[in-house]
């Protein structure tokens, strides 16, 4: 590979194509605006490469994911393959990435755009600026824990199996990714486990206070996971950075989404360890699916594709100039009423896919 920055990119399935079009002239703009060209490959993953190579993510293709910096993924599955084996489905492909390139940090931002803060199913003065930072651990507890399964009783029933399991090192290694980007906010970690009813809730709890003397500066809680979803709709900007475990990170990430009023909005990223020379592999992609309904109809929203690249020019790229650059054209293009049709409302202007990638290519621009 060359010095310059590089990506591989996983366009997946249903709208994952359509996207990606416009996120590519993202990374062109900001190729040619920075003068640090970014060298970009595409490949197959999901459904696209079941098709193709009749798994889910080929060899070379993982093979790759090793070589470049990082991954910008679009989105898998669909109806199409929905019959298949689960060993074969295309969510595999995406699993065997994050747990082959150890990513066991998942940041899910939960943002309200201003512009969009009618949006949400809640009211405005409840998420109008709204900033959480979930960080999930990716690789560990129930959906990748042994034993799992399911087998036959001998009475005639059957029986799933599946295991909440963690050890030290995992817990320590994603708190202390949420401790950092809590020094980096606003100063403030809650640690979200089950300790009143779950044994691996407690050592969870008992870890991350351990590792909180490291970190003076930032104020440590701790809350059930229960409570802290009652608390996301009750009282959502009292939260900073949240951590919690893969399970119940899945479920809060989503529940925080749909405060912004749309899950096609929302990008994340999924970190692994620092190297010796300071790099991580990671992976970015929206929070939303394939969205099968609507592909191929250029009616895709691209915002969390494109701001799921913003996040890799901050956290792969140390390019926090340009991701600046790349949040405020999303912003500016919100605050002027352009909507696709899953934000719209009354009185906007809408836009299907292009021209949305349109007006945001056109503020960047405008700005440089």
């Amino acid at each position: 590979m060359s010095n310059a920055p590089t990506m591989l990119i996983l366009p997946g399935d249903g709208i994952g194509a359509e996207v990606m079009v416009e996120v590519q002239r993202v990374v062109d703009w900001v190729s040619g605006a920075s003068g640090t060209p970014f060298t970009t490959e595409t490949d197959l993953v999901g459904g696209a490469a079941i098709d193709a190579h009749g798994k889910p993510l080929h060899d070379d293709t993982m093979k790759k994911a090793f070589d470049f910096d990082s991954v910008l993924l679009g989105a898998v599955g669909g109806p199409k393959w929905d019959n298949l084996d689960f060993s074969i489905k295309p969510e595999r492909g995406l699993l065997r990435l994050r747990k082959e390139m150890e990513l066991f940090a998942n940041l899910r931002p939960a943002m309200c755009f201003d512009a969009l803060a009618d949006a949400s199913s809640l009211k405005r003065e409840l998420v109008a600026g709204l900033d959480i930072m979930i960080v999930r651990e990716l690789t560990g507890g129930t959906y990748f824990g042994e034993p799992r399964g399911i087998t036959d009783l001998p009475n005639g029933e059957r029986r799933g199996v599946n295991t909440q399991v963690y050890d030290t090192h995992e817990i320590v290694r994603v708190a202390r990714a949420a401790f950092e980007l809590a020094q980096k906010r606003g100063g403030r970690l809650c640690s979200v486990e089950k300790a009143n009813v779950m044994e691996s809730g407690v050592l969870w709890r008992e870890e991350v206070t351990k590792l909180a003397s490291e970190y003076p500066d930032v104020e440590l809680s701790h809350m059930y996971a229960d409570n802290c979803a009652m608390q996301l709709v009750r009282q959502p900007k009292q939260f900073d950075v949240i951590v919690t475990d893969n399970l119940f990170g899945d479920l809060l990430s989503d529940c925080a989404a749909m405060l912004t009023g749309s899950l096609g909005m929302l990008p994340s990223a999924s970190l692994g360890a620092e190297d010796e020379n300071k790099k991580r592999k990671a992976m970015y992609e929206p929070v939303h699916g394939s969205a099968p309904d609507i592909a191929g109809q250029g009616k895709a929203n691209p915002i969390a594709c494109i701001l799921s690249y913003a996040m890799a020019l901050r956290y792969s790229y140390d390019m926090p100039d340009a991701a600046d650059a790349v949040e405020k054209a999303v912003q500016d293009v919100l605050a002027e009423g352009y909507r696709t049709g899953d934000i719209m409302q009354p009185g906007m202007k809408a836009v299907g896919t292009t021209e949305m990638g349109d007006t945001i290519i056109a503020k960047l621009k405008k700005a440089a």
